[in-house]
């Protein structure tokens, strides 16, 4: 894995962030953050490889991407699209960082991170397999959990004790955002990893896709955390959805990878069965690439707006779309690719196990139940863009 020139990087980040006009700091931001991942080459699945990756994004600046709903929604899913080319296990790892960056704001306790940490989010409860939380009584130190506390929204210290599963880039990270039971009530949790009350498995994971994540059981005995926010607000605020859109960016960003190869391939040589999948596989791309700007831009106008439906349409729609494009380069490309091009190799492997992300028919189950339940969708013909929050189906004027 080689990086290009540190003065570089920090230079074009310097020029993006001093620049007076938010436009020309985006695409200084996405300029710099592309140059850094076009140098990256992974030659293993070994996930020191994605956890140091990582860290250099994060020692450049380069993990300060907009947050969500705050008017460049659509700069910050560009940034996770090109990581999500680059390496899809790579993209994990700073998807979760940047999304535990935007959590913790959400909930006013930006003053927990502090530069050079790694963070991840580790939300999966399977039943019967939640950690539980319980308030630390009579702590003699404010910041015994190891985490700084700046404003938690809370003044609780609390104890984790249980095995939390799929825990992505549990070995390479130094603080996680953890869901957990405190007396039967929602809450998450700031916890520092490198105490010794952390104990990472070796089990949990056997996967061949998404290797390179490091996702590990991670054991909590009696570990100290500081909450953050009130019970349920993880779920409850409106960003849960936008960082559950984000995920789509993702899935966008490597397909657009995949086809890119086709592309490549016919640069070379005509075949005319391979540039109809080709075309097949634009199409569904720029549709997903419109709607993803689309829900972005609705996201940004209507922040505090419940974004479940725009989410859970986007996550459904690309994941579709990137399915397909996986499938039109692998019957265009044939098995030369898959068997002597790594990364193309890995990113065929990678990509369905990242979809699972998606719950498939529960997710479009789900969906349905959401529109079922509103008046009549289609009533109104108006513009397509950025209407009120529960408009759908809305057609452009001709």
């Amino acid at each position: 894995m080689n990086h290009i020139g540190n003065d570089a990087v920090r230079d074009a980040v310097r020029r993006a962030h001093s620049a007076g006009d938010r436009d020309d700091e985006n695409d200084g931001f996405q300029c710099a953050l592309e140059q850094q991942l076009a140098a990256l080459r992974f030659t293993t699945d070994a996930p020191q490889s994605r956890g140091a990756a990582l860290e250099a994004l994060c020692a450049r600046g380069l993990d300060r991407v907009p947050l969500p709903g705050r008017g460049h929604t659509v700069e910050r899913w560009s940034a996770l699209a090109a990581v999500a080319r680059c390496d899809l296990s790579l993209v994990k790892l700073y998807e979760g960082h940047t999304d535990a960056l935007a959590i913790l704001a959400e909930l006013h306790a930006s003053g927990l991170a502090a530069r050079g940490q790694r963070w991840g989010v580790w939300a999966a409860e399977p039943p019967n397999r939640k950690v539980a939380a319980a308030p630390q009584r009579n702590s003699a130190r404010s910041d015994a959990s190891g985490v700084s506390r700046g404003t938690a929204g809370t003044d609780a210290t609390l104890r984790l004790e249980g095995v939390k599963p799929w825990c992505s880039g549990a070995g390479l990270l130094t603080h996680a955002l953890v869901t957990a039971s405190r007396y039967g009530e929602p809450v998450l949790a700031a916890v520092e990893l490198a105490q010794p009350s952390v104990h990472v498995s070796d089990g949990g994971w056997n996967a061949v896709g998404m290797a390179a994540t490091g996702t590990s059981e991670v054991c909590f005995d009696g570990a100290l955390a500081v909450q953050v926010g009130e019970p349920g607000a993880y779920l409850a605020r409106p960003g849960f959805w936008h960082g559950g859109a984000g995920i789509a960016a993702c899935w966008y960003g490597c397909a657009v990878g995949i086809a890119a190869v086709l592309r490549a391939h016919l640069v070379r040589r005509t075949e005319p069965h391979a540039c109809a999948h080709l075309g097949a596989a634009d199409a569904q791309l720029s549709a997903a690439g419109a709607l993803l700007r689309e829900t972005a831009a609705w996201i940004d106008r209507y922040p505090r707006a419940d974004a479940m439906r725009r989410a859970m349409c986007a996550r459904l729609a690309i994941e579709e779309a990137a399915t397909s494009v996986l499938a039109h380069a692998t019957r265009a490309l044939g098995p030369g690719p898959l068997c002597t091009d790594l990364h193309f190799a890995r990113a065929a492997a990678d990509l369905p196990v990242f979809l699972r992300q998606s719950h498939a028919e529960r997710d479009a189950a789900s969906l349905g139940e959401a529109l079922r339940n509103l008046s009549d969708p289609t009533a109104s013909l108006s513009p397509l863009a950025c209407e009120e929050p529960d408009a759908q189906w809305r057609l452009a004027r001709l």
